[in-house]
């Protein structure tokens, strides 16, 4: 027994002892992220010298191909002698990148101006650049651009930004124009005069910030609910001058008239000469005594009066 575990300890220590010693073995394809490819990204195995530069690594996006012989001279000068080839001739290297583009970059100018309050609300910004640009594949970073720099000048909307993009030596300076917007509610259909409207009687389009300052527009939450004062197209900007409170009461609407006083009250028939919302007066005919008064409509097809019962005739 004590032969037996002597052979077998034996033979783990040379299984380490081989292991440790093993030859790094060169890989078929590798992927960077760093400007310089090292001994552990084209080896398995590398132990102490993976940190060790070979050579430098392509342009981010891009792949190149090292052939043998230019890998085992990259080794030989850091002291790595050997080292499996696996039947290799070359190994492909690919650089990894991030993109950056027109979108991520209107992106970074849209988030400073939102923190320099300029973007309040619901105020969106269109970002047009004067030329255009093509896409650049940058170091593969968390951050691969920033917003070093912005100048805008809201009263033409023109702006001059300047980035730092990973990986580029120079930063990129861009220039162009910022249309600022807002939604707006506009009518998703014809309708009548006097339709009260409801949340799927509009759609909501962006109109320029100009436009809106200048016409005016309210919060959809301010006209829901509301009636439109004329005829109204599909596609038509709502503003608050269009629409008002609804009427309880419409003209030639038959109406009871309430006088009350105390725990008395009063009623007679009558006839709306004019319309009104709840809780504002108008022009009601007393049905007995031919009379129009003034009364104040307090529901559909109900009045109330605050004169004195004998102006009420047949009371």
């Amino acid at each position: 027994m004590k032969v037996n575990r002597s052979i077998i300890a034996l033979l783990a220590l040379v299984l380490s002892t081989g292991s440790a010693l093993a030859n790094p073995v060169l890989k078929s394809s590798v992927v960077v992220i760093e400007p310089i490819v090292t001994v552990g990204d084209m080896f398995e195995n590398a132990g102490t010298l993976a940190e060790q530069p070979l050579f430098r690594a392509p342009l981010p996006g891009t792949t190149g191909n090292v052939d043998l012989t230019a890998i085992q001279a990259a080794t030989s000068r850091i002291g790595l002698e050997s080292f499996e080839a696996n039947g290799l001739a070359m190994v492909r290297v690919s650089r990894a990148s991030a993109l950056v583009d027109q979108t991520l970059l209107s992106g970074l100018i849209v988030e400073d101006l939102r923190s320099r309050g300029i973007l309040a609300g619901g105020t969106m910004a269109e970002v047009q650049l004067s030329r255009p640009l093509d896409p650049i594949q940058a170091e593969a970073r968390d951050v691969p651009a920033q917003l070093d720099t912005l100048r805008y000048l809201p009263g033409n909307g023109s702006f001059s930004a300047r980035f730092i993009v990973a990986g580029l030596a120079q930063p990129l300076d861009l220039s162009g124009t910022i249309a600022l917007s807002v939604e707006a509610a506009h009518l998703a259909s014809n309708l009548p005069a006097g339709t009260v409207l409801q949340p799927d009687n509009f759609v909501m389009r962006p109109i320029s910030l100009q436009q809106a300052d200048a016409q005016g527009i309210a919060p959809l939450e301010q006209l829901v609910g509301m009636a439109l004062n004329r005829q109204s197209r599909e596609g038509m900007l709502v503003r608050p001058s269009d629409v008002s409170v609804p009427l309880t009461v419409a003209k030639n609407d038959l109406v009871t008239i309430y006088y009350r006083q105390g725990p008395m009250t009063l009623t007679v028939r009558g006839q709306a000469v004019t319309g009104a919302a709840k809780d504002t007066p108008l022009q009601v005919l007393n049905l007995i005594s031919k009379r129009v008064i003034t009364a104040k409509a307090i529901a559909p097809g109900a009045v109330e009066v605050t004169s004195a019962p004998m102006t009420l005739a047949g009371l």
